[in-house]
C-alpha cells in the first residue's frame, strides 16, 4: 500500500493467496456462538402440509415487509416452493421442541403436528408467532437457496419461552415475557 507521497506503506496486501481457506467445521462452530430462535417453515408438498425446521431467518425489510429463509439445496422446499408460492413460519416456543426434532429429519414416532391453514398455507398450532409469506424471489448461494418472501399474514400465539438454539444444543432463555399491546408493539419499544 502507497502513502500519498508514494512511499511504501505497512498493512496487509491485497492478495488473494493470503486469503485462508476456511474449514467447514470451523464455520460451523463458529456460527453456533450465534444464538438463533427455532422456526419451522411449513408448506405444501404434493398437496399436503410439510415442514422444515430452519434457524436460517431473518427480517430484511419493514417496507415492503419482507422475510428470508435458508434452504439446503437438497430440502424437498426447494422441490415445492417457487417464486410466487407461499410458505408459512412458524416460531416455536419450548414446549414444541418434538416438532423442530420431527421436522429437522429425526421424526416421532406418534407425533401428529396439528396444522391450521392460513391463505392455503399449513401453519402450526400452538406456535410463539405465525408469519406466511409469498416467494417474491429465489437467490442461489452455494449450497442453499435464499428465498426472499413478502409478509402477507403475520398472527401471534401463546406467549410462551421461545425455543432457542446456541452451540449445537436447544437452550432456554430465563427472561420475562414481553407484553404486546393490540398494535403488536413490545413493551419499551
Amino acid at each position: 500500500m502507497q502513502t500519498s507521497d508514494g512511499k511504501e506503506e505497512p498493512g496487509i496486501p491485497d492478495s488473494p493467496e493470503l486469503t485462508p481457506q476456511i474449514d467447514a467445521k470451523m464455520l460451523r462452530a463458529c456460527m453456533g456462538l450465534f444464538v438463533t430462535g427455532v422456526t419451522v417453515v411449513t408448506y405444501l408438498a404434493d398437496e399436503k402440509p410439510a415442514g422444515m425446521t430452519a434457524n436460517a431467518f431473518m427480517s430484511v425489510s419493514l417496507d415492503p415487509p419482507l422475510v428470508l429463509v435458508s434452504a439446503r439445496n437438497s430440502s424437498r422446499f426447494n422441490q415445492s416452493v417457487r417464486r410466487e408460492v407461499r410458505y408459512g413460519i412458524n416460531f416455536l416456543t419450548e414446549t414444541q421442541r418434538p416438532l423442530s426434532m420431527h421436522f429437522g429429519g429425526r421424526p416421532t414416532d406418534g407425533l401428529e403436528p396439528l396444522f391450521k391453514s392460513e391463505r392455503g398455507t399449513p401453519l402450526l398450532e400452538g406456535s410463539l408467532a405465525q408469519i406466511v409469506a409469498r416467494a417474491v424471489d429465489v437467490h442461489p448461494a452455494g449450497d442453499h437457496n435464499l428465498y426472499i418472501g413478502e409478509v402477507e399474514y403475520i398472527r401471534f400465539g401463546h406467549q410462551e419461552h421461545p425455543l432457542v438454539f446456541y452451540t449445537g444444543k436447544y437452550r432456554q432463555i430465563l427472561a420475562h415475557l414481553p407484553h404486546f399491546s393490540t398494535n403488536g408493539s413490545t413493551e419499551g419499544w
